[in-house]
């Protein structure tokens, strides 16, 4: 299974083929988004309209929900990470959820995740 990060799902609302067609080849069986990409998506939309879109596209998907478990795995990689790094909450909650599920993560930015371990990065 593969978890998609925000960014990838902003590519495919924007349009971009090469995004959509990695998703098309993993399958959509094989895709989970987590809480937190919900809710970023969800406060970029600039209208119902969109608002609309986003959600019955992610309907598509099923949403891994924040845990226990996921909050504490996400408090500790920021604690590691937050200075050197500047790991941001959304980003170790969303590599927590990939960790505690053992998904891969696609991300586009790499930079942002690559240093955390036990996290496997998917790149097409």
């Amino acid at each position: 299974m593969l978890l998609c990060d925000t960014n990838i799902l902003i590519e495919v609302f924007r349009g971009n083929a090469l995004i959509e067609t990695e998703l098309r080849s993993i399958g959509i069986d094989n895709i989970a988004v987590s809480d937190i990409t919900r809710a970023e998506l969800f406060y970029g939309a600039l209208n119902k309209g969109e608002l609309h879109t986003i959600r019955k596209y992610l309907n598509r998907f099923p949403t891994l929900h924040i845990s226990d478990e996921i909050s504490e795995i996400a408090v500790d990689l920021v604690e590691q990470f937050c200075l050197f790094h500047k790991l941001d909450i959304n980003d170790a909650q969303i590599a927590a959820t990939a960790i505690y599920h053992n998904f891969n993560l696609y991300a586009l930015n790499i930079k942002d995740f690559a240093f955390i371990p036990n996290l496997q990065l998917h790149i097409p």
